[in-house]
């Protein structure tokens, strides 16, 4: 071993050690700023070139990652980013924040967990720590990495040390980020745990053990799949409600004053981001190994899926109930295309199914995003790739049939909505919660 597991632990407290972060996107930028910050030396990775050349230069592509921050990580020598996987046997530890989506059938895709660990694979050295980050099902760890990191002949527990501990990015968070958020920790052995603990000590709000990989790989499950139950529940409260001529979004306001036994979850146009709408099929996948059904964790999953659908037929019959206009033909824009409000971030957006849903109904789709002057690549929508943001104008307004809030992030004029659309559909509660009065709003 090139050094002793106590000289390392040594290191991580003494924050000496250099440490790799594979993977520049939304979890892992974020990660090598806290790293860094916290007087690491971070050495990130990524196969985007384009990533790379920008950080090089001390920019930024993340909104809520300042450039200036970067640069000044650059500038004072505690942060580089490579594509060159070489480098990684002078790394102390190395992280992994890769993406973990769904195939088309829902099942789990771990095509980037398989081949960063292969190039890891030949890199790594005796005496290091690697971390998986990415969520994934309970057994990920164990059955798919530690093989390949083997291959080699080093041996988890006795040469490297293997350990999982999930992200919890919550991409535009003022409140929270990587470094005041606590980590669960589970490691392959003893050792790894202690090791993994030291790290995320230093990096993060101190780091919460648990008993193995498998139960920390359950933990980010958990968590998320209690967001995507309770998320479903109020989307079917919602349909439920509004046969009733009731408003959920007044009902749910008054309910979360109860100081207890009462958590207040919101309806949307359905799900985004890289978690809640993927992580729970990733157990229900899994479970399915042992002869189980998780059929409350399934259900959620399909009011959530059906969401996007729901809010185009109900654009459908306010078009023909209000202006006697059927979906063909009629021009309709969508307002707000990233996830969530106030990010740059499309993965898994809601807005683009329905977009792909209107226009799929004859509908002349345009969007306006102020994070997004034209749609960046996506896996599920290609096509829309390069289409341009419309300006938010009085004049654009006038020439729609009816506008559709996806995304209510906070730099939108609503009050120019109201004023000039000759029709709105609200997925997200923005006008009333702005005060916003307006027989031509529709909450959907």
């Amino acid at each position: 071993m090139s050094i002793s597991l106590d000289a390392l632990v040594d290191r991580f407290r003494a924050h000496q050690a250099r440490v790799g972060i594979i993977g520049l996107g939304y979890v892992g930028l974020p990660l090598a700023r806290a790293v860094a910050e916290r007087g690491f030396t971070a050495l990130g990775f990524d196969i985007d070139a384009d990533k790379i050349d920008v950080l090089s230069r001390g920019g930024s592509y993340i909104r809520h990652i300042p450039a200036a921050a970067i640069g000044e990580l650059r500038r004072a020598g505690r942060f580089d980013a490579t594509a060159d996987f070489s480098r990684l046997s002078d790394a102390d530890a190395i992280l992994l924040c890769v993406p973990t989506p769904l195939t088309r059938q829902r099942e789990p895709d771990l095509t980037y967990v398989v081949s960063t660990t292969e190039s890891i694979a030949p890199h790594l050295r005796a005496g290091q720590l690697v971390v998986l980050e990415s969520t994934t099902y309970p057994g990920t760890t164990r059955e798919v990495m530690r093989p390949i990191l083997e291959r080699g002949g080093l041996r988890s527990g006795r040469d490297f040390f293997l350990a999982y501990s999930p992200e919890r990015e919550d991409p535009g968070n003022q409140q929270f980020a990587a470094r005041n958020i606590p980590k669960v920790v589970g490691g392959d052995g003893p050792e790894a745990l202690r090791l993994a603990c030291a790290l995320y000590e230093e990096i993060c709000a101190g780091a919460v053990p648990v008993s193995s990989v498998d139960v920390a790989e359950a933990v980010k499950l958990t968590e998320n799949i209690f967001r995507s139950v309770n998320i479903a529940l109020v989307n079917e409260l919602k349909i439920v409600y509004e046969a009733m001529g009731i408003d959920v979004w007044e009902v749910i306001e008054a309910a979360k004053t109860k100081p207890f036994g009462y958590m207040p979850f919101y309806p949307g146009p359905g799900l985004g981001g890289h978690c809640i709408p993927i992580d729970p099929f990733y157990l229900t996948w899994k479970a399915r190994e042992f002869d189980l059904s998780a059929r409350f964790i399934e259900l959620a999953g399909e009011v959530n899926t059906a969401m996007p659908r729901r809010v185009v037929e109900r654009a459908m019959q306010v078009l023909n109930d209000r202006r006697g206009h059927a979906l063909k033909g009629a021009r309709v824009l969508v307002i707000g295309v990233a996830y969530k409000k106030n990010v740059d971030d499309l993965r898994e957006s809601p807005a683009l199914k329905i977009m792909e849903l209107l226009e799929n109904g004859g509908a002349l789709v345009a969007f306006h995003d102020p994070y997004f002057p034209e749609i960046v690549p996506t896996r599920e929508h290609p096509g829309f790739t390069g289409r341009q943001s419309a300006p938010l104008t009085a004049e654009t307004l006038a020439a729609i049939d009816i506008a559709i809030v996806c995304t209510d992030h906070d730099e939108i004029d609503y009050a120019l909505l109201a004023a000039h659309c000759p029709l709105l559909i609200d997925t997200r509660n923005a006008f009333a919660a702005r005060g916003i009065v307006s027989d031509r709003v529709v909450k959907a």
